[in-house]
């Protein structure tokens, strides 16, 4: 079994290809050519902490994967990074794992955020300003992957600390200068009267925008809710949509902002689905895509490293 370190997986992540990549794990997925059971969500309480528990299988594929993502907020305070985590990927012919990578949960965030910028893509965005609702490293990386897909004028960031919101930007800043101006707003609203296109990467158990906020043309990929309880958006955001996404319908309705909107269920279309049938949407229609995560964009995203990797051993 060969074991990859995060600084030899960072040095082969192509972003624009990931993002190809995510692509088609949304359509294995949305074809039914995965095995891909819920995910696994442990909570450890003494530590605020949770833990979350992904595998896949693509039939007629060389390899399974499993990956174990961790968020500890309390490691801030030891000097620790908040995320954490692993993959493994394992032969399907034998079952013998092949590949450990030790990518301390940064390869999910990458494809998150690749996912993200996909469905901007294939709605055809071409949106000059960007918000994030967010200043983790999910919030940095999404800034990073839609200043590179759409190269926007402008960044607005907001989170509820002014101190993180104006690290986040000046991270923003130095990583993605195809991002053009990376601004700090006070608060959502704030956000959401500035930018069509948002992308929201908090831990929210509340809503942090309302649907007589949102503009007509507003597209919003929802990243932060992926378990029971979690919300960023006012269901009402959902219902007032033109175009209801998800990544898999079984999980938005268990884990997504669809917990929240069980009326909708049958209205949200797959974006794999999406990807090989477009939906068409009025001028001015707003669009939201539920993102809960999905165990074969760990698969394709591990099979995209080892594959990267043994080609230039």
């Amino acid at each position: 079994m060969r074991i990859l370190p995060l600084d030899e997986i960072r040095r082969v992540l192509r972003y624009p290809e990931i993002v190809g990549r995510m692509r088609d794990a949304a359509i294995a997925y949305s074809r039914g050519e995965c095995e891909m059971p819920m995910p696994m969500h442990l909570e450890i309480p003494t530590q605020d902490a949770e833990v979350h528990i992904k595998s896949s299988y693509r039939r007629g594929g060389g390899y399974f994967a499993l990956k174990i993502a961790a968020t500890f907020p309390g490691n801030a305070a030891r000097g620790l990074p908040a995320g954490n985590g692993m993959m493994l990927l394992s032969s399907a012919e034998t079952g013998d794992p092949v590949a450990f990578l030790a990518d301390g949960g940064h390869l999910t965030d990458v494809r998150t955020a690749a996912a993200a910028a996909m469905v901007a893509g294939e709605l055809g965005r071409r949106d000059r300003a960007v918000g994030i609702l967010g200043t983790g490293i999910q919030a940095r990386l999404s800034a990073a992957l839609h200043a590179q897909m759409l190269a926007p004028e402008r960044i607005v960031i907001w989170g509820r600390s002014p101190e993180h919101a104006a690290a986040c930007a000046r991270d923003v800043r130095a990583a993605a200068p195809e991002a053009g101006r990376v601004e700090v707003a006070r608060t959502p609203a704030e956000v959401a009267r500035e930018c069509r296109l948002i992308v929201t990467c908090t831990a929210s158990r509340g809503p942090l925008l309302y649907a007589p906020e949102i503009e007509p043309g507003t597209h919003i990929s929802a990243i932060g809710a992926d378990t029971p309880g979690k919300q960023e958006l006012e269901a009402a955001i959902l219902r007032r949509a033109a175009l209801v996404l998800a990544d898999s319908r079984p999980q938005c309705e268990k884990l997504g902002e669809l917990q929240h909107a069980p009326d909708l269920w049958g209205r949200a279309v797959e974006v794999g689905d999406l990807c090989e049938n477009p939906r068409p949407v009025a001028p001015g229609g707003i669009t939201v895509c539920d993102f809960t995560g999905l165990g074969v964009e760990d698969l394709y995203i591990a099979e995209y490293v080892y594959g990267k990797v043994t080609a230039t051993a």
